[in-house]
């Protein structure tokens, strides 16, 4: 299990850098052209927020359980992020109704689908470390 919880927390801290990154450093027509569609309802300082705490959580995800200093904060930086996603989530699904309606297929399906996987990865974290 241990090994198992490992892979996932490095797996969910390398995409959560990753994205965090992005969103740090680029405007957010950029964003939504690279594919993070699900930027577009927010304005620019809530991207900014929401990368900064992608970042910091992917930290949370790793150093805290590595060094045994405050190995609790890896878990509740995995429900950080599964909040986050919840958060995607309704964004994604606002996008992809949107698209339906407006007869232009289901674009954002796959945005749909990679947050869930996401969502049930940091849940599996949060449940395994707590």
């Amino acid at each position: 299990m241990n090994a198992a919880l490992w892979t996932v927390q490095i797996v969910l801290a390398v995409v959560f850098l990753a994205s965090g990154a992005m969103k740090v450093s680029q405007p957010k027509d950029r964003l939504i052209a690279s594919g993070q569609t699900g930027v577009a309802p927010f304005p620019a300082p809530v991207i900014k927020l929401t990368a900064s705490a992608e970042i910091a959580a992917a930290a949370g995800l790793i150093l805290p359980q590595a060094t045994g200093i405050a190995p609790v904060l890896t878990p509740i930086a995995a429900v950080g992020l599964a909040v986050v996603m919840v958060g995607a989530m309704i964004s994604h699904s606002t996008l992809l109704r949107a698209d339906l309606a407006a007869g232009r297929g289901p674009k954002e399906a796959l945005g749909v689908a990679t947050t869930l996987v996401l969502l049930a990865l940091c849940v599996f974290v949060a449940a395994g470390r707590f």
